[in-house]
């Protein structure tokens, strides 16, 4: 298999980095490479950027927003946004909700909600996970109960990232109480101003707010807010996870990571020099770019496969660019921290005197949140313990 870029994808891959890095403003790209947090504004400015250019759901039909890209194509696309640390555009309203209304939606709700959400005129959160549905997802209790031309609904959400912004949910909720608990479940739009519905704020290891709680009390709920049909939102939602995992290897943006660290460390004071004169750290360094170049290498060949005609199902590998991918990520924000040294802790904590550094090492402040947020990254999107099992029966055949 030839791994190379033809010189017609070389002459796109040099059109996104061009783009990415004129285009998008560079303080939004600057919070994005610092592992900082952004503000709705910065998601809505930098995705309706690259929807003004057609590039923010590449994905989509056509008919929708999409363009006739190559899986390659694709795959450049995602990896030159991740290295000039652009933010993707928002992943519940393009690679969830999206592709799944644009498959099974109607019309009517095709036209009233694709274009918004590609340019998130509305900002959409995801409504699966509840405190005993999280893996086993298909245990959820949320319940909606037909009331004439609407849906009664009570229950919980949990985790649901970026909640606070939202302006609608997309829910898996269960219609149907005595059928096997996969059968029962439905796939409904909810508009978040509903009364009865409140967000309640989870703030992670590393204190910030990102995740919520949701919960619905006696919610009413346009029967027209159902997706396809009623009981059958268990294969819509398994639809959507395999659209989740496209690309959850980051690894441009681990190759992001590293270069900073590269450049970091060669201005990072240490004894007479800099920790880049430390072999022991370019040793680890090298171990992780090694390691990288591998999964690269084993992503390309996967998208290589998923723009063939032959192929349907997911590739089982996928599971494996999930494992190595996460971990990459998690070696990154290590190598960070470790480069920041005793710096990388709150700085309250580090004492009179221990903020005297040169001028331009305020990323020192970064580091910690960023490594604490990153052990999220094999959880989400299937944890690795899933993804162990999945590679053991689709590729091992055990």
């Amino acid at each position: 298999m030839d791994l190379r870029f033809t010189p017609e994808e070389i002459a796109f891959r040099d059109e996104v980095r061009t783009f990415c890095r004129t285009e998008i403003p560079a303080e939004i790209r600057k919070k994005v490479s610092e592992g900082r947090s952004l503000s709705k504004a910065d998601y809505v400015t930098s995705q309706r950027i690259l929807n003004a250019k057609g590039w923010a759901v590449p994905h989509w039909p056509q008919e929708w927003g999409g363009r006739d890209w190559t899986s390659i194509q694709r795959y450049i696309y995602t990896e030159e946004l991740f290295q000039a640390a652009v933010p993707l555009p928002q992943q519940f309203n393009c690679y969830m909700f999206g592709p799944v209304l644009a498959t099974f939606g109607r019309q009517d709700q095709k036209a009233r909600f694709l274009p918004r959400a590609a340019n998130l005129d509305d900002w959409w959160c995801q409504g699966f996970s509840e405190p005993g549905a999280g893996s086993d997802l298909a245990s959820l209790k949320t319940k909606a109960v037909r009331d004439g031309d609407h849906y009664v609904v009570d229950g919980q959400k949990t985790w649901t990232t970026l909640g606070q912004h939202a302006d609608w949910i997309f829910c898996l909720v269960r219609t149907d109480f005595e059928a096997k608990k996969q059968r029962g479940i439905s796939f409904l739009l909810i508009d978040m101003k509903s009364p009865g519905i409140t967000v309640r704020p989870i703030l992670t290891l590393e204190g910030r707010h990102e995740v919520n709680e949701v919960f619905f009390d006696s919610v009413r709920v346009p029967v027209e807010n159902l997706v396809g049909e009623e009981n059958k939102g268990w294969d819509y939602a398994k639809f959507l996870l395999a659209n989740e995992r496209t690309g959850i290897a980051r690894i441009g943006l681990t190759k992001e990571r590293i270069a900073r660290i590269k450049r970091l460390a060669r201005e990072m004071p240490a004894g007479s020099g800099t920790m880049w004169d430390d072999p022991a750290f370019r040793t680890r360094v090298a171990e992780v770019e090694v390691e990288l170049k591998a999964l690269e290498i084993t992503q390309m060949r996967v998208a290589a496969k998923q723009g063939r005609a032959d192929s349907v199902e997911p590739d089982p590998a996928s599971s494996l660019l999930k494992i190595r991918g996460s971990q990459l990520q998690q070696a990154a924000t290590e190598l960070l921290v470790e480069l920041a040294g005793p710096f990388a802790l709150a700085a309250p904590a580090r004492g009179a005197g221990a903020n005297n550094l040169p001028g331009g090492f305020d990323w020192v402040d970064a580091a910690a949140p960023s490594y604490f947020n990153n052990r999220k990254v094999s959880i989400y999107g299937g944890s690795n313990e899933i993804q162990h099992n999945v590679i053991a029966k689709g590729i091992l055949g055990l």
